[in-house]
């Protein structure tokens, strides 16, 4: 065996795709095609997605192969692995899982791969199954650009930890009113809201821009302009941006809460948060409500940007 074949291990994450999924829900092909049938749409879009997604995995294997040891990883076992400190990270996508694998392979390169350019976008997937062979060589000679992306990091007093790399989510699991304390800087307040989102640079362009468009479609209406955009923020900002964004999402005054720390960027000094949610509390990320760190009451965690940064190929 050459040495190239001995040194390079290769993960290669993959995912389920929505037909294994349904048949891990209804145990047969058959009755999978019976639920989605009955519902009106085309069971044989299901079909064709599974088809291209097996053969592009199939293909992707056998190319790695011949570049190094390959280790298939399954989404749900991402969180759990233990990568190695050379390992290359090959993410058969779509974003969110390459999004979803950035926050535990960080430091180590990560190339996002686009199974069906047909059905998927792939704002994190630039390169098709084909390229993987002259482009993993150049990742192991370290001729390829890579892009940095920071991290949003959320650890507890208890010493657990949470990153994101979209953004991360404060409050109730139902999303209904959450209690806490928050404090940036020397100011403190009690707050009543429906949560609070923590957003990095790679998430600018997702949930903070649809918070700045509905603060700036409040303000239009409340001035009967059309014009109003909130001052001094940006729409969006770069995925290796030093900082962050927090929003309160319907901040609710009363006697006992406050509406003053509603928006703000956290930079030098982290955003500190006490839980007094008796229950439901929660810290998920990236979208993923499955993905998180239970916050009840007299739970504090600090929200700063992460010291590690993910490594994207470009």
């Amino acid at each position: 065996m050459n040495r190239r074949m001995t040194e390079n291990k290769i993960v290669l994450v993959k995912r389920r795709t929505r037909l294994q999924e349904l048949i891990v829900r209804y145990n047969t092909v058959q009755q999978a095609q019976f639920y989605i049938e009955r519902l009106g749409a085309d069971f044989g879009d299901y079909v064709q997605e599974d088809h291209h997604y097996q053969l592009a995995l199939e293909q992707a294997t056998v190319q790695l192969q011949q570049l190094g040891r390959v280790q298939l990883l399954d989404r749900e076992h991402v969180p759990s692995f233990i990568f190695g400190p050379d390992d290359v990270v090959v993410v058969l996508g779509q974003d969110g899982l390459v999004a979803n694998t950035m926050k535990y392979a960080t430091e180590l390169p990560l190339i996002g791969v686009n199974p069906d350019p047909q059905r998927w976008d792939g704002v994190l997937l630039p390169f098709r199954v084909q390229e993987l062979q002259p482009l993993l060589t150049d990742v192991f000679a370290r001729r390829r650009q890579v892009k940095e992306v920071r991290l949003a990091r959320a650890q507890l007093n208890d010493g657990q930890v949470l990153y994101g790399v979209n953004d991360l989510f404060i409050g109730r699991k139902t999303h209904v009113s959450a209690r806490y304390q928050i404090s940036y800087g020397s100011v403190m307040e009690q707050q009543s809201s429906s949560g609070i989102i923590i957003s990095t640079g790679m998430g600018s362009t997702g949930w903070f821009k649809s918070v700045l468009a509905g603060a700036a479609g409040i303000m239009n209406a409340a001035n009967g302009r059309q014009d109003v955009q909130p001052p001094s923020v940006p729409s969006s900002f770069g995925w290796d941006s030093p900082y962050l964004y927090y929003s309160v999402r319907e901040p609710f005054p009363s006697r006992n809460t406050s509406t003053d720390l509603v928006f703000g960027r956290i930079e030098h000094d982290p955003l500190r948060i006490v839980s007094q949610m008796p229950e439901d509390g929660v810290i998920f990320s990236d979208g993923v409500e499955s993905d998180y760190l239970e916050f009840n009451s007299g739970v504090s965690a600090t929200i700063s940007i992460a010291q590690q940064k993910a490594h994207l190929v470009i």
